[in-house]
């Protein structure tokens, strides 16, 4: 099959983002493996145009703001799991374009002006140097006391034991600002304390042992060789609620992923979930093409109408 050209995929990568921001049910997370942000909104939450070409919004708890790059490729895909399956759109670049800063210390950035909102443009930005290969995780203040110690910070991981900003970080609780080459998340919203939890709304997960493995993704997800997950969209699932909390079985939200994933799946991977046979040494791997296979079987179980047992204990979670 001949790509289309650039233009075509560019209004039909574009459609796709504005009919997701259009949808409060919709999701919306950039990052990689062991550091995320998360962009949500509920339906009678105010929001607000951004106040420049980007596509995106605005509300009180954050912010997200994208660029319709020729090169981002939307990749439609479900992961399948004993008693379940999750479903998203990764947004990718190709591994040769989607590089960011890749800092390894404390950078101070000065003046966000590329801020999703006008009144956070003089804010400072600040890289926390955690060595995302696609994405820059920083946080942004104009708070003159959150500044000096950011700034005594600078130049050393943040991890480190020297580091004044980690034992500081909650207290300040400055902007968490996430940045690919396509776009942002901004999360405005204070940082749970230990033992807390995570807000409803927009808020970011950095977790220093899943860092460690240096991976762009989730071993179970179908990506491409070549291409890199820098963020992703995740539309209302059909069985469970954002929190992830299990809600009565929508056929029409099952139905309206398959029509994304007819558009935007990787052919070779969505010809397994039809129950092609991939063959030894194909693109999908055993493992990917178990899990296609698998969620096509417990859809048709939840079409039907039959019961399908949860595991006890059995995390929703990409490992």
């Amino acid at each position: 099959m001949r790509p289309a050209p650039v233009e075509l995929h560019a209004e039909a990568v574009a459609r796709l983002l504005r009919a997701a921001l259009a949808d409060p049910g919709t999701a919306w997370s950039l990052g990689s493996f062991g550091a995320i942000a998360e962009f949500v909104r509920d339906p009678d939450e105010a929001v607000t145009a951004l106040p420049d070409a980007r596509l995106g919004l605005a509300t009180a708890r954050g912010a997200i703001a994208l660029d319709v790059l020729p090169e981002l490729r939307p990749l439609a895909y479900e992961t399948a799991f004993a008693s379940g399956w999750n479903h998203a759109v990764a947004l990718c670049l190709p591994a040769g374009s989607c590089a960011m800063g890749r800092r390894t210390v404390v950078t101070e950035l000065g003046p966000d002006t590329q801020a999703a909102r006008a009144e956070d443009r003089d804010a400072v930005l600040f890289d926390l140097g955690l060595g995302l290969s696609a994405v820059d995780a920083c946080v942004r203040t104009r708070d003159p006391a959150s500044l000096a110690c950011l700034r005594a910070g600078v130049g050393r991981p943040l991890f480190d034991h020297a580091n004044p900003i980690g034992p500081q970080l909650v207290a300040m609780s400055p902007h968490r600002v996430f940045v690919a080459r396509f776009g942002r998340i901004e999360v405005f919203s204070a940082i749970p304390g230990a033992g807390g939890t995570s807000p409803e709304g927009p808020h970011t997960h950095v977790l220093p042992k899943l860092l460690k493995g240096g991976r762009t993704h989730a071993a179970t997800t179908p990506i491409p060789a070549g291409l890199v997950p820098c963020g992703a969209i995740h539309p209302p699932h059909p069985y469970k609620d954002g929190m992830g909390m299990r809600i009565p079985f929508e056929p029409a939200r099952l139905a309206a992923f398959q029509t994304l994933l007819e558009r935007w799946a990787d052919p070779d991977w969505l010809a397994i979930k039809r129950g092609a046979d991939p063959g030894p040494g194909g693109p999908i791997s055993p493992k990917h093409a178990q899990s296609a296979r698998r969620a096509a079987a417990l859809q048709a179980q939840y079409l039907h109408g039959e019961s399908v047992e949860e595991v006890p204990g059995e995390a929703d979670e990409e490992a």
